[in-house]
């Protein structure tokens, strides 16, 4: 069996982060979520904050889910959109999801920030999300699991269709400016798949997922993995570190932007942590076998 490390995830609640930058710009919850304007004013003051070099959209994990037709409450200060109630109450019923209509409802005013910011001459960054946080948004993650036990082919060719709606997004998200894909599966670590269905799930859909979506790689746009994601390539041997050379002292987010059209992947570092010093000078291109 592979033996597939696990990377600590230390970013908490960004509700809380967000909250005092929401009240500075005189916006509210929840409808600094529904409103590209806002979303993207929210985003660039976030990134001065902090002083970081890209922006960041969106503000939570379940834009897919919802533009699948998933049923979620957008929160308030303190906690931020979730699920309210599952689409699905069985794993078998996850056969016929629906396919993402990106030119209405929340994603399509994800995309539209991502343009301002782009038009404002920002370099953009859009977190999406992997098969089993997407799809914790239609149905109780421990439907997920038991299908993943009795009947991985089936759930197998659950996360292929919701794989290719990703596909989708990324591919959209390039024709309104986002320079960096970020890629995570929270809800699928290792941590909590156990290592034996970690490794299903890197077989089964991570690796072919990757090899179809590195190719909108190029000079305009970087795909960024979440450690999660690489260790669990490094460690069922399906991937590669290659180093790439940037100006010692750069922090990741300027790593990042300098390897554009350099890497296809990226992914050694969690993308939250843009201000992350890269003392050595070198960035880890994540390069699959």
């Amino acid at each position: 069996m592979s033996s597939i490390k696990d990377f600590k995830c230390t970013y908490d609640n960004g509700v809380l982060e967000h909250s005092k930058i929401v009240e500075e710009l005189g916006f509210t919850f929840p409808d600094v979520y529904l409103h590209a304007d806002k979303m993207a004013a929210l985003s660039k003051r976030q990134k001065e904050k902090q002083g970081n070099s890209i922006c960041v959209l969106p503000f939570c994990h379940t834009v897919e889910g919802e533009a699948m037709g998933g049923i979620i409450t957008l929160g308030n200060e303190v906690a931020g959109p979730r699920a309210k109630e599952y689409l699905y109450t069985d794993y078998k019923e996850l056969g016929e999801i629906n396919e993402i209509d990106f030119t209405k409802g929340r994603i399509q005013e994800v995309l539209q920030a991502c343009q301002i910011l782009h038009e404002q001459g920002e370099h953009v960054m859009l977190e999406v999300s992997g098969p089993i946080t997407i799809l914790n948004v239609l149905i109780d993650i421990k439907q997920i699991f038991k299908g993943m036990r009795k009947d991985f082919e089936f759930m197998k060719s659950v996360f292929q269709k919701v794989g290719t709606q990703i596909l989708r997004y990324i591919k959209e998200a390039k024709k309104y400016g986002v320079d960096f894909i970020s890629y995570a599966d929270s809800a699928g670590g290792v941590n909590i798949l156990g290592p034996k269905m970690a490794e299903q799930m890197v077989e089964g859909f991570t690796y072919d997922f990757l090899k179809e979506a590195q190719e909108y790689s190029d000079e305009h746009t970087l795909l960024m993995l979440c450690p999660k994601t690489t260790f669990a390539l490094l460690g069922t041997e399906k991937a590669e570190l290659a180093d790439i050379d940037i100006p010692a002292g750069s922090t990741y987010g300027e790593g990042c932007i300098e390897v554009l059209g350099k890497a296809k992947i990226v992914g050694i570092q969690c993308a939250k942590n843009m201000g992350f010093l890269l003392k050595s000078g070198i960035m880890k291109e994540v390069v699959l076998k």
